[in-house]
């Protein structure tokens, strides 16, 4: 059990006791992870340690009408509260009933894990600058001030009696210290004359209004942080954001700035309890693993126990970008209040495997199986090699790297897995290259044309070395940046040309570690499309963006590997060539090893041998043609361990 600290008559979990624990990635204190109920006791794996450091587990069926059920370790693994009701606490004790080092354990209660039902469930770690939870006994002596160990101001505190029938009074930031707002209800904030909060970094107060410290009654406390810093390699990135903003009507917006890009939202119009018919008023609840893009968004209520809505009619989009979302369904000048996650994860991968498989096709669901939550998916039919494109951001879309063709709906795409994506029914003749965002390896980046000279914000953290973007609304090639060719020079994903010299896709200016230049061509940047990019870099021991010159003998490419490459992609830039690409799932060996083209629809080949093994990297073999080791001949690669 967490250790116990008091100040004063309120109780807090100590951090690692009580001395703060330094953390300073993301993904060590949140987790949206998603799973299907079994009926029986099931553990879930979320990498968050609830039993050492404290903190709250959120979970709601997504695809029956089932109560929001929040437990936390302060008030112990047995007691349930409701964010949709008013009702007191539960004990229950097949709910949640373990909190563990990397994650949880539930039982059979159907609000938790009824088999066949699918849920979702939101892990918020105790951790200075981010969240701390804090009870307290009433004692009905008013003013009551309650301190905190949340290390900074909050942004949002969360208050409910645990003893009562009574609403979770709630204040925000936004609304400040004399107005309070209900997570149970839709209806629009309580104004007083009286300072309801008093919030401060350090503590909060309570007056007679809210009536939050009446005698026999328990209560509790959920505070998040605002823009506090604290994580990030110097100890000054955000990752958690309390703030407001006004609708347009459009769905063009509006544009909400965080600084980063969020992976949870939750959002409240708190001008009038409006919107469509199934959300007037509700606290909006999405994340990217059940999917924020302009597709996809399905939603959640706090403030009611229905399943997961996905009609845009009623709900809009949330769609994050690099530096923050956009809203689409809002009402012109009403106010808008949100909490905002930044998303994972902030640390740079140490293994490929952690970010990246190759994996043959199978008939279970996912149908490829690639062990962790996929962002970007290409897959291809060896038979005849038809591709498909897609990504979490891009939603039920994909495209097809050997053509043109604008992005098409494809209602087979689910990216709601935690080990994988599904692309409908499929076999070991289809192949998958399954990738997921890390900082320095690869990152994804959806933005609108305007048809001016501009950058474009990444969170790649490093300059992306290699480039892959394209027009998703009109038929035009895919256009590529690769550092081996300069910033001057830029060439065609689906075709087989030599690299090409011209200002208007770079502007002649090489990408940084946030941002990339795109100019005025309509590959890459034509008012009003929709376009998409994927970056990716150097990551040491996980990828090699890279060049060589080709000998037409025997060659190895020094990666930096330990244990070879499991996946290499080619390309000539002198002359015309194909974008072969190889892989470990389909074998890389000593002997032949099949390729496809990504920029054709032509069958696998089998029957050639013009890459070997290599423990540093990848080796050519003398054997190989012109278009990969041509005497004299340029070639670019993307290789990862």
């Amino acid at each position: 059990m967490p250790l116990q600290a008091t100040s004063g008559a309120a109780s807090y979990d100590a951090f690692g006791g009580g001395v703060p624990v330094a953390i300073n990635y993301i993904e060590e204190v949140f987790s949206t992870f998603l799973y299907a109920g079994t009926g029986a006791a099931q553990t879930i794996t979320n990498g968050i340690d609830l039993s050492t450091n404290g903190g709250l587990v959120w979970i709601k069926g997504r695809s029956g009408a089932t109560s929001h059920r929040l437990t936390d370790t302060t008030r112990g693994v047995t007691k349930s509260l409701a964010s949709n009701s008013a009702s007191s606490q539960l004990t229950e004790s097949t709910g949640l009933t373990a909190f563990g080092t990397t994650g949880f354990t539930i039982g059979d209660d159907t609000d938790y894990n009824t088999s066949a039902s699918t849920y979702v469930s939101w892990s918020l770690r105790k951790q200075t600058k981010f969240f701390e939870i804090v009870t307290w006994s009433g004692d009905s002596i008013y003013p009551r001030t309650i301190t905190h160990n949340l290390g900074s101001a909050a942004g949002c505190i969360i208050t409910k009696n645990t003893t009562e029938s009574s609403d979770w009074f709630t204040y925000h930031r936004s609304l400040g210290n004399f107005q309070a707002i209900r997570l149970n209800t839709t209806a629009t904030p309580f104004v007083s004359s009286n300072n309801l909060w008093n919030s401060t970094s350090t503590s909060f107060t309570l007056t007679a209004d809210l009536g939050m410290n009446e005698s026999a009654s328990t209560y509790v406390a959920y505070l998040f942080a605002h823009d506090a810093g604290g994580f990030g390699l110097t100890g000054t990135d955000n990752v958690i954001s309390c703030g407001s903003y006004v609708g347009n009507g459009m769905t063009a917006g509006p544009q909400v700035t965080l600084g980063y890009e969020p992976q949870w939202v939750l959002r409240k119009n708190i001008t009038a309890a409006r919107g469509g018919p199934s959300t007037a008023g509700s606290w909006s609840l999405v994340d990217n693993m059940r999917g924020m893009s302009q597709t996809t968004c399905p939603f959640l209520f706090a403030n009611s126990s229905a399943a997961e809505d996905t009609s845009t009619v009623t709900t809009g989009y949330i769609i994050p970008n690099a530096t923050g979302f956009v809203d689409t369904y809002t009402y012109p000048d009403d106010t808008y209040i949100y909490i905002a996650i930044r998303r994972g994860p902030m640390k740079v991968p140490t293994s490929g495997a952690e970010v990246f498989t190759p994996v043959l096709g199978r008939s279970a669901n996912p149908n490829y199986l690639a062990g962790f939550p996929v962002d970007l998916g290409i897959s291809e039919y060896r038979v005849n090699g038809s591709n498909s494109t897609g990504s979490r951001l891009q939603g039920s879309n994909s495209m097809n790297t050997a053509s043109t063709g604008a992005e098409a709906s494809d209602g087979s795409l689910k990216w709601d897995f935690m080990n994988g994506y599904y692309t409908g029914g499929r076999t070991t003749d289809f192949v998958s290259w399954a990738f997921r965002r890390a900082p320095s390896f690869f990152d994804e980046v959806c933005y609108t044309g305007n048809d001016v000279l501009r950058t474009i914000n990444h969170n790649l953290g490093v300059a992306p070395e290699m480039m892959i973007i394209k027009n998703r609304d009109s038929a035009l090639d895919w256009a590529v940046y690769h550092v081996g060719m300069g910033n001057t020079k830029y060439i065609w994903l689906n075709r087989t040309d030599a690299a090409l010299t011209s200002s208007t896709y770079w502007n002649d200016t090489s990408p940084t570690s946030s941002v990339f230049t795109i100019n005025t061509t309509n590959k890459v940047n034509s008012a009003p499309s929709p376009y998409v990019a994927y970056l990716f870099s150097t990551c040491a021991g996980v990828s090699k963006v890279g060049t060589y010159t080709g000998t037409a003998t025997t060659k190895q490419i020094d990666c930096g590997f330990t244990a070879g490459a499991r996946f290499v992609l080619i390309k000539r830039t002198d002359s015309t060539g194909d974008w072969f690409v190889w892989d470990s799932a389909r074998g890389i060996v000593s002997g032949n090893d099949p390729y496809l083209l990504l920029n054709s629809t032509a069958a696998e080949v089998t029957n050639t041998d013009y890459i070997d093994t290599y423990s540093a990297g990848f080796e050519i073999s003398s054997t190989a043609p012109a278009a990969i080791n041509a005497s004299g001949g340029t070639y670019i690669f993307l290789a990862i361990a």
